[in-house]
């Protein structure tokens, strides 16, 4: 059942309560609904974790967390989500949304070497900019709809399969 996997992989509630950067939400922490693994609950952190996952923003953990307390989904599973970009794979995926901004505004694609100076960054914004962050913002609109609904389907798979293997199980008979 996909509860039993997400859960074995989640941090503790008391592990999320104690980041530094979300102890900025205090009360609102302790409704029990941001907490609870359900349907609901799961695909709808899916969604928000995804889409924040392609935000190039700082403390993205926090965005998502800000954006997952009202909607009463499962925070550990939002805010979890956030690492799918991470310092090994951000590259490569912030390249990819870069592409995709490109073929969406129809751009011609500039190459580009990184350097980690201030300097860059801001000519590369303005040269880059527009692609890629059109591209962020389509990929993690896409993303949150896929996971969305990917996350129902396999839930209500899961859920199926569970019933029907009830279902043999009582009406075998016992020897």
């Amino acid at each position: 059942m996909p509860k039993n996997f997400i859960k074995k992989y989640l941090p503790s509630p008391e592990k999320i309560k104690q980041q530094k950067l979300l102890k900025l939400f205090g009360s609102l922490l302790h409704d029990g609904n941001l907490w609870h693994l359900n349907r609901r609950s799961a695909r709808g952190a899916f969604a928000v974790g995804l889409f924040f996952a392609w935000m190039p923003i700082p403390f993205q953990m926090v965005a998502s967390a800000a954006v997952a307390i009202p909607m009463r989904v499962n925070l550990p599973l939002s805010v979890s989500l956030v690492w799918l970009t991470n310092p090994l794979t951000m590259p490569v995926l912030f390249y990819l949304s870069y592409l995709v901004g490109c073929v969406v505004l129809r751009t011609p694609i500039e190459h580009f070497a990184f350097e980690a100076s201030w300097a860059w960054l801001q000519h590369s914004i303005a040269s880059i900019g527009k692609p890629f962050l059109t591209g962020c913002l389509l990929m993690g609109i896409c993303s949150a709809v896929a996971g969305y609904f990917v996350i129902d389907w396999l839930w209500r798979v899961s859920i199926r399969k569970a019933q029907l293997l009830r279902k043999l199980k009582r009406s075998k008979p016992v020897n």
